[in-house]
């Protein structure tokens, strides 16, 4: 990895965010307990935590280089190479330039240390979990991250999540994450066989981050945020989308076992693995998720005026949604139900503070208190059998084909465009 210091751009060590969300942290006192499991704050993982600021994915920083260097220039990497590369492997490129080689000769060559079967039963134990995935992706993955400043601010400078965006933007969120459910979804392209569609979303994101550090790193104040897509960003996203995704779940009600933990920490360690996100951050083991979290957590700056911005314009979005099923007279009534239903389950996710610094109306736990009970029957009873947890499964993905019919109607999905 490539550091700030190492490029001089970073003469005083951490980011300013890094030391201000730090200060923060131990002006508490003794650190919070996470779930009795943490004690004290590990001084080389805060460590290592303020280095990865400074941090970004090398391989993808290359690629993003080649495919903006202009037309004709030796190594140049055109956007038709990329997606077939990205289809059926950079075998299937004729000359692949060298950028282009290396990058996919990483994502390609898989661990030693995947599990494919595992792999797959992460993706059936996140289909099981159905709306409730959906409910803690959007309102605790992401909505809750805009509490924090930088990465919202760098969402607002590309005009990712909003204006008239944000639907496509978390439509395109939701069927990348709905992707990772299918059996063989993350095999990568082998020959006569392209790639499964997870593995090929999975990278394309990544290449996608890689042109984002590319395009924003000179005008961005990497004194104050680090680089815009940064090695702990990427920790704290990940962490986001697995261990935050268990204990979401779980205060919903859902039963997530050690086995199911297990495998759907290792179907986002996999994940991690083609993002591009260090070693060091990468794990199987779902408490010494929390704890990385935990240290991460301390390291983030105060909210910044991009979250309000970002979170009011997720709620409002549940409005101009086109839900499959109900006639046109009503769908007004349906979005008004969904937003009602989002803002009663943040203000118990986020509580009335983060509420009021998010700019969002507090509403009461009504919908928690027949979420909880729903799941409790569902998921204790019915899912207690494997007919019955054959049946969730299927649910789950009646679930995210209407979710996804939500967000884009007649639409097709895609996660976001690469420029040309």
């Amino acid at each position: 990895m490539t550091t700030l210091a190492q490029q001089g751009t970073q003469p005083t060590g951490f980011p300013t965010r890094f030391r201000e969300g730090e200060a923060r942290g131990r002006r508490l006192g003794r650190p919070l307990r996470l779930l009795g499991r943490i004690d004290e704050v590990d001084e080389d993982l805060m460590e290592r935590i303020g280095r990865a600021f400074g941090e970004r994915d090398d391989a993808g920083a290359r690629l993003a280089e080649a495919i903006r260097m202009r037309a004709g220039t030796p190594g140049k990497v055109t956007m038709t190479q990329l997606r077939t590369a990205l289809e059926h492997g950079v075998a299937a490129v004729d000359s692949p330039p060298p950028a282009l080689a290396e990058f996919f000769a990483q994502v390609e060559a898989t661990p030693d240390w995947v599990d494919r079967d595992l792999v797959d039963e992460g993706g059936r134990v996140f289909a099981r979990l159905g709306q409730n995935a959906a409910d803690v992706l959007l309102q605790l993955s992401l909505i809750s991250g805009y509490r924090f400043g930088g990465p919202p601010d760098l969402l607002v400078a590309t005009g990712g999540l909003t204006g008239s965006t944000t639907r496509r933007r978390l439509g395109e969120t939701q069927h990348w994450a709905v992707s990772l459910r299918t059996p063989g979804g993350l095999r990568p392209p082998e020959p006569g066989s392209p790639s499964g569609e997870a593995w090929r979303l999975t990278v394309h994101v990544r290449a996608m981050h890689a042109l984002v550090n590319a395009g924003f790193e000179q005008r961005w104040d990497t004194g104050r945020w680090g680089l815009p897509i940064n090695q702990a960003d990427q920790a704290a996203t990940l962490g986001l989308f697995d261990g935050v995704l268990i204990i979401g779940c779980r205060a919903l009600g859902v039963p997530v076992s050690r086995r199911d933990a297990r495998a759907l920490m290792h179907l986002w360690k996999y994940v991690g693995w083609l993002m591009g996100v260090d070693e060091d951050f990468l794990v199987d083991d779902e408490w010494e998720r929390h704890r990385i979290n935990y240290h991460v957590l301390l390291s983030q700056a105060e909210i910044s005026a991009a979250g309000p911005q970002l979170a009011q314009a997720a709620v409002e979005v549940q409005r101009d949604r086109s839900y499959p099923g109900w006639p046109a007279p009503l769908q007004r009534v349906r979005g008004w139900y969904e937003t009602e239903r989002l803002l009663s389950m943040l203000t118990v996710f986020l509580g009335v503070t983060s509420m009021r610094e998010l700019g969002l109306p507090t509403r009461p736990p009504w919908a928690h208190a027949y979420v909880v009970p729903l799941n409790l029957v569902r998921y204790r009873v019915l899912g207690r059998t494997a007919k019955g947890r054959v049946r969730l499964e299927r649910r789950g993905a009646r679930n995210a084909d209407s979710l996804l019919a939500s967000y884009f109607g007649g639409e097709r999905a895609a996660v976001g465009n690469l420029p040309e």
